[in-house]
């Protein structure tokens, strides 16, 4: 994902076709809930990390296998230790993605869950999107341009290999309708 205007559309196409170039080797998975994340887990037959690859003291886990060829990384931001729930929400969920990434550098990143599908838009229970934007679904900050930066709308990095291949959905794009100003 780009910030805005951090890159022309040439370096952004040369970006693309060298990492369409590469294999899919390591795959990160990111899952909210504890009950989301055991089927995927056994599935996959992954193990828990008993030395963790994050830093002490956080909640988090990392399950980590391989099938076929592929090394699969499934972290998920565990239990809150006053309260015993699942760590849910998207500061857990940036926090615990962003550590995964710069200590497992995956090669594809799989967000498992709702990940702001809704029935009402057409979403439904097992379809699997490749996002073309993405955007906080509940930061509002009511202040001309403040606005904009507290949806945080950025393009996902182009993948129309990967889609085409998988045959997967594309999201539809939230440009136009991000922030209503009426």
């Amino acid at each position: 994902m780009s910030p805005h205007g951090d890159k022309s559309d040439a370096a952004e196409e040369a970006l693309v076709a060298e990492t369409e170039k590469r294999p899919i080797s390591t795959i990160l998975i990111v899952i909210a809930m504890q009950t989301e994340a055991l089927p995927v887990v056994n599935k996959f037959n992954l193990t828990e990390d008993p030395d963790s690859v994050f830093p002490k003291g956080v909640p988090w886990v990392r399950y980590h296998g391989f099938y076929k060829d592929l090394h699969i990384n499934l972290v998920w931001p565990g239990k809150d230790s006053s309260l015993g729930v699942d760590c849910v929400g998207t500061v857990s969920a940036s926090l615990v993605t962003y550590a995964a990434i710069q200590a497992l550098q995956p090669d594809l990143i799989i967000n498992a869950g709702t990940a702001g599908g809704f029935k009402a838009k057409g979403a439904g229970i097992g379809d699997v999107y490749l996002a073309c934007d993405v955007a906080y679904h509940d930061r509002r900050i009511p202040i001309p341009v403040f606005d904009l930066y507290g949806v945080g709308l950025r393009q996902a990095c182009v993948s129309p290999n990967l889609q085409k291949e998988l045959n997967l959905k594309a999201s539809l794009p939230l440009h136009s309708n991000v922030i209503n100003r009426g």
